[in-house]
């Protein structure tokens, strides 16, 4: 006698398989292979198989519902059922005509839709013998009636001494549980036994409902659909065994409720996990994750858990393999919107990588955490990386099929399988694509010329290119000819040092159409269209100039817009000191024409204008000192020494950006700093500074020129102490001890040191 459901498919624990028969109980040699075609009817099988006596009802229920299966639409109306002799009034006639009434009305409602409409309790409409008074039956006859009827009961038929309870029809769930009141005039004890039984029908037509409302939501709704479907046919099977044992007269009521019992548990478990998917609605990833926390339940039970594993798996099946797809391929197949990365292809496309790799990066794929099974969220950063990685190798027209593909599958009672599968697949895609940025695109070569060019580290380029367009930038910014620039750029390089680097043709020159003050003032805003719309300003060229480093992709994914934006903020503030730096050089020569002016006292007045020369060229020098060889030198080191370990895509950004923002936060560029307005102004008084002396005003009275000298020295000193308290005030709240180097650098002999506390004692 069977009294449990396996997980697979057509087998009973407790059952012994009959080699003729096929999982339906039914001669494997009675169907010929092509009968179960299109152009044959459920009722033409069932009828061969009801000549021969050897189907049961249950047997005619189970054939019908894998006919309809298999054919997969609506068959043709059947022929009218065969009218059996009526002559005869022999009960076993009567009860044999009335089986085959029931049989032939419940092919034609099988075929006017779907098996689904089967599972409510429907009473066949057919001439029926009248009910026999169940009162007065013995009590072995009305075991037997019972027990047949209560097997009609468990796959959802309407019978005479079991009736189910109308649901409440305002409750959405109540109708996915049916409660029965047995006929009164049953034998009580048969009536308790019948109770402890009838649950298993309550769970089984619930769960046939609930498969109906599911179906279409989802490849993992239907996946959990095609596993509830292989678990009906294996209940089926227990019945029809079952069937078999009364037919045998070896089955009493006591029996079946002691061999059905570990079947009820499994249909109630069953039941209560798919209750939980409609009551909250969950599709996709959330029913994964509903299944997988029912198995963490299920510790304890281990036979009711591995039917849960076995539904858990068929389920997950749709979803990893768009899983593999996706790591292993880069390809995101996912019409149903369930996978855990979404393609914003539509709003972030690839036709200008080389310009917005940076959003390409960022918002071209991303994590749908609603959509991630709790299972895979510990490995979900990951994941979403590996395809990246692939999509990127892709777009530069490498192949990115893995040289052996593993099969990807989910194991609920130990993710070893699907996490290694994972992990090999990140690690291959993360050395190809860093193969193909450092090997064949030289990544490390452009960071290089990036620092050469924009950190000012080429020296001799620099003051070269600063000579040659210095009449040029001069200008105000709307005579500037790009053309020109673009021109003297390249007639400098290639007459530089930087003539043998291989990616000097990136370098371009650009006239931003701010300065850098106006630049930092609106960097809070995020947004760089609202830069792009102040209103003109009166700049010159020099204030407007920036060079930019143009890379084509993958290397934009590193040097990307945003990268080069923070290096000419970098580059224009260094830009600007070295202009400085220039023009007081420039100056010194001016002593030889002061010597010869023939104004009383004139030693000693240029010798205060020339020391406040030399304080200005001291201040801007070390300013430049603790920025490119306290700062920008060191970090630079440090970033190298990190590349050389790194191993993936995400860490060479990380590290990038960790090196820029390091050097604009210690170079007075961050934003919460102003300092560098403070810069800015010194060098504005710098430069009207040396404008005054290059006019060479030597014959004018002594004591206007004396009197201006004073002014410069004053507004000069002014700014400049207010540059160092700013800096003291900020390695305290930070303990910035590299911003005090500055301090110490230009207060070296103490000279700023009373106007600084006498700043302090102002202020407070």
């Amino acid at each position: 006698m069977a009294h449990y459901i396996s997980p697979k498919k057509g087998k009973s624990l407790a059952s012994k398989k009959n080699p003729a028969k096929d999982s339906l109980g039914l001669p494997t040699d009675s169907i010929a292979p092509g009968q179960l075609s299109s152009d044959s009817s459920s009722l033409e099988i069932t009828n061969e198989y009801r000549a021969s006596g050897e189907l049961s009802f249950t047997k005619e229920r189970l054939l019908l519902n894998a006919i309809n299966r298999s054919l997969n639409t609506i068959l043709p109306p059947p022929p009218p059922p065969p009218t059996l002799p009526t002559t005869t009034t022999d009960n076993k006639s009567k009860k044999l005509q009335n089986k085959s009434q029931k049989t032939m009305a419940l092919a034609s409602f099988a075929e006017e839709g779907r098996t689904s409409n089967l599972w409510d309790f429907n009473e066949l409409e057919v001439d029926t013998l009248p009910d026999p008074e169940i009162a007065a039956m013995p009590i072995e006859s009305q075991e037997n009636e019972l027990l047949s009827q209560l097997l009609y009961c468990f796959t959802g038929i309407r019978v005479s001494f079991i009736v189910p309870i109308p649901s409440d029809p305002d409750d959405s769930l109540a109708k996915y549980k049916t409660e029965f009141m047995i006929h009164k005039g049953v034998d009580t004890s048969l009536a308790e036994l019948m109770r402890q039984a009838l649950p298993l029908a309550s769970h089984f037509v619930g769960i046939q409902k609930m498969m109906a409302d599911m179906e279409g939501q989802g490849q993992v709704i239907n996946a959990l659909n095609a596993a509830l479907l292989d678990v009906s046919q294996d209940f089926y099977h227990l019945i029809n065994q079952t069937d078999d044992e009364l037919a045998r007269n070896q089955l009493t009521m006591q029996k079946l409720v002691y061999y059905m019992r570990p079947t009820i548990v499994m249909m109630q478990e069953i039941w209560t996990t798919l209750l939980g998917l409609r009551k909250a609605e969950l599709r996709g990833a959330g029913v994964l994750t509903h299944l997988h926390g029912r198995i963490k339940r299920l510790e304890g039970d281990s036979e009711i858990q591995a039917v849960i594993i076995g539904l858990m798996r068929k389920a997950a099946e749709p979803y990893m393999r768009m899983l593999q797809l996706w790591i292993q391929k880069g390809v995101i197949v996912d019409r149903q919107q369930e996978f855990l990365v979404v393609d914003s292809e539509g709003e972030h496309c690839s036709q200008k990588l080389d310009h917005d790799s940076d959003v390409y990066w960022a918002k071209r794929y991303t994590l749908r955490k609603e959509n991630t099974p709790s299972f895979l969220e510990k490995y979900s950063e990951k994941i979403l990386r590996t395809g990246k990685y692939l999509n990127v190798v892709r777009q530069c027209g490498k192949r990115v099929m893995p040289t052996q593909q593993m099969h990807l599958e989910f194991d609920p009672i130990s993710d070893q399988k699907h996490v290694s599968v994972i992990n090999e697949a990140y690690y291959f895609s993360a050395r190809m694509l860093m193969d193909v940025l450092l090997t064949e695109n030289d990544l490390m070569g452009h960071l290089q010329s990036v620092k050469r060019y924009l950190l000012l580290s080429q020296g001799d380029f620099t003051m070269q290119f600063m000579d040659a367009c210095e009449d040029e930038l001069a200008k105000n910014v709307d005579f500037v000819v790009p053309l020109t620039l673009k021109n003297l750029l390249g007639m400098t390089l290639r007459i530089s040092s930087a003539r043998d680097d291989p990616h000097m043709d990136h370098l371009q020159c650009e006239l931003l159409p701010y300065d850098l003050v106006t630049q930092m003032s609106k960097i809070m805003d995020k947004k760089e269209t609202n830069w792009m719309m102040l209103d003109a300003l009166d700049l010159t060229g020099l204030e407007c100039f920036a060079f930019s480093y143009q890379v084509n992709w993958p290397v934009s994914l590193v040097l990307n817009h945003l990268a080069i934006f923070k290096y000419q903020m970098l580059f224009r503030q260094l830009f600007h000191c070295k202009h400085v730096e220039r023009q007081l050089c420039k100056i010194w020569k001016e002593n030889s024409n002061a010597k010869k002016a023939s104004i009383k006292g004139s030693t000693q007045l240029f010798r205060s204008a020339f020391a406040l020369r030399q304080r200005m060229l001291n201040a801007i020098q070390n300013l430049e000192y603790y920025m490119m060889i306290e700062i920008i030198e060191p970090n630079w080191y440090i970033f190298i020494k990190k590349m050389q370990a790194v191993e993936n895509v995400d860490n060479v950004l990380q590290l990038h950006e960790d090196f820029i923002d390091s050097c604009l936060k210690n170079c007075m560029l961050s934003e919460s700093s102003h300092l560098n307005r403070a810069i800015f102004e010194m060098c504005k008084v710098c430069l009207k500074f040396c404008e005054f002396i290059q006019l060479g005003n030597f014959h004018k009275p002594a004591n206007n020129f004396s009197d201006r000298v004073k002014g410069f020295d004053s507004e000069f000193t002014g700014s400049l102490v207010s540059f160092l308290k700013q800096i003291q005030a900020m390695a305290k709240e930070n303990t910035a001890e590299r911003f005090m180097n500055l301090v110490y650098r230009i207060n070296f002999n103490g000279y700023y040191t009373d106007s600084m506390q006498g700043v302090s004692k102002k202020d407070a």
